[in-house]
């Protein structure tokens, strides 16, 4: 695996959806509510939306232009469901947020 820091773990905090660009990539980091902190793919799988403009309650990503919705803690569709959000490997090494980008292809 190939990680890639991303961000300081002490800058981010529960309930919070962040966008980041990473190797060209969009991805978010969240920290859903009584969950630990994820990174999936920065768009929808849908018409890759940028979701960063979309909402985020605390539990749930919402894409910006046709309301699908994803569960931040596992990044499946829950509206419509059968849809995911491409989850990466991510680790905290020395304080710092890391991601590993390799072997993965958002759709």
């Amino acid at each position: 695996m190939s990680y890639t820091t991303v961000c300081k773990y002490r800058n981010l905090g529960e309930g919070e959806m962040v966008p980041f660009t990473v190797d060209g990539r969009k991805i978010l980091l969240v920290w859903p509510d009584g969950g630990e902190l994820k990174a999936f793919q920065g768009t929808c799988p849908h018409q890759n939306a940028a979701l960063k403009y979309g909402g985020f309650n605390g539990r749930i990503i919402t894409c910006p232009l046709h309301n699908w919705a994803f569960d931040a803690r596992t990044g499946r569709g829950v509206s419509p469901p059968g849809c995911a959000l491409e989850e990466y490997p991510l680790r905290i090494e020395d304080g710092m947020v890391q991601v590993d980008l390799s072997g993965t292809d958002p759709t």
